[in-house]
């Protein structure tokens, strides 16, 4: 029996190691983590990377593609100056934010190909989606500031090619600003936002079940059920838009971490995510970061998930290396998933 791993990480502030010709900047000067340098930060993700040990890491805020920087070429210095053994990167349509989407993979294990799909209810993810989700009657106009990474992937492993999407939907917060009511104002257009964004991400889900794809959709979905006040103004989380109806089951998505945050609160959470919180002078952990499978793969390869968490799984946190390196290189902890061939 082998084992093929995959993994989505969202790395903070990646972009921020590299110089305007994608060249490392492991050095002794403060990285945009706080009071953490870019060596520091640098080394801590190679770590983890190796540790994780993934034939694919999706890249969630990876190095910027522009004028003169390319997210691939970042990544691939990255990998050999570290001899990392997932030497390759891909990415999809390049953005704006200098947050890419990218795939970090070991093509001795798995190839990889960009394999963006379109339909008459879900273009393609660099265009434009039309949706009414303010109830005026009237559509509005949709794009994602950072369109999803579709890619199918192959593997001896594997019975059929895998469809992946990478995904890094629209935040919610508000931002900075001192005024309560545009706070509110301003979470609220956010969420209509996300709303669209994963309604065009569950119609595309929904073309490669017709097809009968086996589809995964790894990433960071920026929401959970219940994660603030204004999901009962649109009745449903982005979530369980993206999941799919529980009246057709066989549609559904599934992702174990999500359906603990469906059922009724038990007075604990799971977290992928960090923050510190100023107002409460503290650290608080949310679930953001994903990976969603279909029917058919949680059929055939009896998946098993892992939130690499230092201070919720007692072996990470005995982990002494390994655990101070989760907590300097990101705000957000990877999440991963063995897919077994027997």
């Amino acid at each position: 029996m082998s084992t093929l791993r995959l993994a989505t990480w969202n790395v903070e502030w990646f972009s921020y190691l590299f110089d305007a010709r994608d060249g490392l900047l492991a050095d002794g000067e403060p990285s945009r983590r706080h009071k953490t340098t870019r060596q520091d930060q640098a080394d801590a993700i190679a770590y983890v990377l190796e540790r994780l040990d993934a034939d694919l890491v999706m890249i969630i805020e990876a190095p910027n593609t522009g004028h003169t920087q390319r997210t691939t070429r970042a990544l691939e210095t990255f990998a050999r100056t570290y001899d990392l053994r997932q030497t390759a990167a891909l990415i999809g349509y390049a953005n704006n934010t200098h947050q890419e989407i990218a795939a970090l993979y070991d093509p001795t294990r798995v190839t990889l190909e960009h394999k963006p799909l379109e339909s008459p209810g879900a273009p393609r993810f660099d265009g434009d989606f039309e949706l009414d989700v303010d109830v005026d009657a009237q559509p509005e106009t949709h794009s994602f500031s950072k369109p999803p990474l579709e890619l199918e992937l192959k593997a001896p492993a594997l019975a059929a090619p895998l469809h992946l999407i990478g995904v890094h939907a629209k935040s919610k917060s508000p931002g900075k600003t001192a005024d309560p009511q545009e706070a509110i104002t301003k979470s609220i257009a956010n969420r209509r936002k996300q709303l669209a964004q994963c309604v065009w991400l569950r119609r595309r889900i929904d073309d490669m079940l017709d097809a009968g794809l086996p589809t995964l959709v790894m990433g960071d979905l920026n929401d959970g059920p219940g994660l603030d006040g204004y999901e009962k103004l649109f009745g449903r989380s982005s979530i369980e838009v993206v999941l799919g109806d529980p009246a057709t089951p066989d549609r559904q998505l599934y992702d174990p971490h999500a359906q603990a945050w469906l059922n009724p609160r038990q007075g604990w959470t799971l977290s992928t995510a960090r923050f510190y919180h100023r107002d409460y002078q503290r650290y608080v952990n949310a679930l953001l970061d994903y990976i969603m499978v279909s029917a058919d793969v949680l059929a055939t390869y009896r998946p098993r998930w892992r939130i690499w968490h230092p201070f919720d799984e007692p072996r990470l946190y005995r982990d002494a290396a390994l655990r101070d390196a989760l907590l300097t290189a990101s705000d957000h902890f990877p999440v991963t998933i063995d897919l077994h061939d027997g």
